[in-house]
């Protein structure tokens, strides 16, 4: 098993330095240093080449990734703002720590080379799972990082408190089906688009991509995850409409607003559903405004990306993949809040 804590006690007072240098660069890198010594050993791992213990696992990783540490700023320009965000985020993080690791207080021989540099990134961030017991670590164990991933999986890996792998089947499961786990939310794909590369095929809801009401949605303690729309239905989840009608408020009736903001933070049903109904034609116009704005945004940036080469753009296919959700998903709330008036 490849365990962040234990590179960290590996390479010592030199990766110790590295990490000073990559919070100097980004503070919001400090979150992430386990993922940065999981990139080290992968690294010093590559090095080795055939001496490494993990020569035949890494041997056998994908050269090739789709996901937004492997995009461009092409690629970002190309996608809604929120997929935008999310993988042009992943691409700063990799730029920060390469940047950091370039100083040379490792000693790496590879570390010069952006092809294998973003593919240790990829495979740190692609392979990892998480612990939070006895310490905060990020494990990769070879063989079971190999499982794929399902909204409704069947497996689950754990770590015992010696580092041992440990792959559970969650029910019986039919000879011939697939071993599968969890990439992350189901319910938001993504994340799951920018830090793997893909789209799940079974994806239920996706976000609503309400970015440019982020401030309301810090305000409110609203989590992205909460602010869904049915990729089947196109129904949208109440705390979007919350969203939109406390957007309404502050921007006309602050007294109206703050008795609102208690209401969503309260749970108070009965003061909430007053509002609604008293506001809820401007609160649907407003929808409405966003809705088409987004199905217009995602048309513009889908033909912007089938305009490029495929030879020098080869992510096109699951960003158009991921743009046809949204317009999909989009058109179908379109018209459901049109039958609403």
């Amino acid at each position: 098993v490849i365990s962040s804590e234990k590179a960290y006690q590996e390479f010592g007072n030199e990766i110790q330095q590295a990490e000073q240098v990559l919070v100097q660069i980004d503070q919001g890198t400090a979150a992430r240093l386990p993922l940065f010594r999981l990139m080290v050993k992968i690294l010093a791992e590559y090095d080795q080449g055939e001496n490494s213990a993990f020569f035949p696992w890494l041997n056998s990783l994908p050269r090739v990734y789709y996901n937004g540490v492997s995009m461009t700023n092409d690629c970002f320009s190309c996608l809604p703002p929120y997929a935008g965000w999310l993988a042009s985020t992943e691409k700063a993080n990799y730029d920060s720590f390469v940047t950091a690791l370039r100083q040379g207080y490792v000693q790496l021989q590879s570390v010069n080379d952006d092809t294998v540099t973003q593919w240790a990134y990829n495979v740190a961030l692609t392979r990892f799972q998480e612990v939070w017991s006895p310490q905060r670590a990020k494990l990769i164990a070879p063989m079971a990082d190999m499982l794929n991933h399902s909204a409704e999986p069947n497996c689950e890996i754990t770590f015992d408190d010696m580092g041992n792998c440990e792959v559970t089947a969650m029910y019986d499961i039919q000879p011939g089906t697939p071993l599968t786990i969890s990439y992350g939310d189901p319910t938001n794909p993504t994340p799951i688009f920018a830090q793997f590369g893909f789209l799940p095929a079974d994806c239920a809801t996706l976000f609503c991509k309400a970015m440019h009401l982020e401030p309301y949605i810090k305000e409110l303690g609203i989590e992205f995850k909460d602010l869904l729309i049915q990729t089947e239905t196109g129904e949208i989840a109440p705390k979007v409409w919350d969203l939109f009608l406390y957007e309404i408020l502050v921007n006309n009736d602050p007294g109206a607003a703050e008795q609102y903001y208690v209401a969503v933070k309260c749970n108070d049903e009965a003061t909430k559903q007053q509002y609604q109904d008293q506001y809820f034609q401007y609160t649907l116009d407003s929808m409405k405004q966003h809705v088409y704005s987004i199905l217009s945004d995602v048309d513009t940036l889908t033909a912007k990306a089938q305009n490029y080469d495929l030879s020098t753009h080869p992510r096109v296919p699951v960003i158009v993949a991921h743009n046809n959700l949204v317009r999909d998903t989009f058109t179908m709330t379109a018209a459901l809040l049109e039958q609403m008036g």
